[in-house]
């Protein structure tokens, strides 16, 4: 079925129509040196979101408790085996948590993310990908951004599924249906305009950093922003910042085209197995409460200060490349405030796709 899949994708990428963006159209990439953007590309990409799961306070981020091998069989096997686990799960259950939104309850759920991350988010990743190898002027960019793509969600669910073995619903729901739709909306350059013109979609990721004397990633996570202008006034916009939290507030713009945001919310604070009948894992999130300060200029991230109930993170201060100078290179650096209060720190180049960090104790 994974090969099927990855068949059906060449046959889409080669023929007429949507998967084939304008040369000329730039959305989401730009090429600036300072902030997020400057940060931005596949590999870091890659960390940030197929690690992304390590933030959450019952996960730990110590590479070596991950279980690469058995999350790649066990991933493998029900996206090859598609059918066979959402019969066991329950087709009626899979479309009513996972796809078609109809409740509201938390563990009822699942579907959000699935919009939210993989939908729109997996969607904007690939046709930034794309955006990032045409500005580089690499050959072939959709498939290089496809490759890039496939591999930061392959070891997302590889990741999230860690030493489980059994039918999993969640990887076929996101690989199948909402990655794939993903890819197929933003390839349309009207849909990619709309994103990146007029709600202003950025990716606005934190800034990953590895402790080799902990052997952890700290200050993991893919994160995206939207600013929607709001119809009475100049200056100010809408504003919503999301990725394992959703936090909504107000938008600031001055002339010099800088931004003050400030936003709250919800973040995952821990994943929680759902009891069912099928014997098929279902999980769900515990909430907490979420705020941030961002500060960007043009839409890309200088500064940000975002604090939560989380155990994992009390607070996270990261500052991008562009804001401090030491001589002629802007680094990016970190201070984030863990559980136990430790405070791990970080210093990275946006030219490495991963920075170093060292936890205070």
């Amino acid at each position: 079925m994974l090969t099927r899949y990855l068949l059906l994708v060449n046959i889409l990428f080669t023929s007429l129509g949507i998967s084939q963006p304008n040369d000329t159209t730039l959305c989401f990439y730009h090429g600036k040196r300072y902030g997020s953007e400057a940060n931005f590309n596949p590999m870091r990409t890659i960390i940030n979101g197929g690690f992304g799961i390590m933030q959450i306070s019952n996960r730990s981020n110590d590479l070596r408790e991950v279980s690469f091998e058995n999350g790649l069989k066990n991933v493998s096997y029900n996206l090859s085996h598609p059918f066979k686990a959402i019969s066991t799960f329950g087709w009626k259950k899979f479309l009513t948590t996972e796809v078609i939104p109809t409740s509201i309850r938390l563990k009822n759920a699942q579907y959000y993310p699935n919009y939210k991350l993989h939908l729109i988010g997996g969607g904007f990743t690939y046709r930034a990908f794309v955006d990032w190898f045409r500005f580089k002027g690499i050959p072939h960019p959709k498939w290089s951004a496809f490759l890039s793509w496939f591999t930061y969600h392959f070891l997302n669910e590889i990741v999230e599924n860690n030493s489980y073995s059994g039918f999993n619903v969640d990887p076929i729901a996101d690989m199948y249906i909402f990655n794939s739709a993903g890819i197929l909306l933003f390839s349309f350059d009207s849909i990619a305009r709309f994103f990146g013109n007029t709600l202003h979609m950025r990716d606005w990721s934190f800034q990953p950093a590895y402790d080799p004397v902990l052997r952890t990633i700290e200050n993991v996570g893919q994160n995206f922003m939207i600013k929607v202008k709001l119809p009475f006034s100049k200056r100010w916009s809408y504003f919503n910042h999301w990725g394992v939290h959703g936090m909504f507030g107000l938008s600031y713009r001055t002339d010099s085209g800088k931004s003050y945001s400030f936003a709250g919310g919800l973040v995952a604070k821990d994943l929680v197995e759902v009891e069912n009948n099928s014997g098929v894992r279902e999980l769900t999130t515990t909430l907490v409460w979420t705020a941030g300060f961002f500060y960007d200029l043009e839409n890309s991230l200088l500064t940000s200060l975002i604090l939560s109930g989380t155990k994992g993170y009390k607070a996270r201060l990261n500052v991008y490349p562009g804001v401090l100078y030491l001589w002629h290179i802007s680094p990016g650096f970190f201070v984030n405030l863990r559980k136990d209060n430790q405070i791990s720190l970080g210093l990275q180049f946006s030219f490495f796709p991963i920075g170093s960090a060292y936890r205070v104790k």
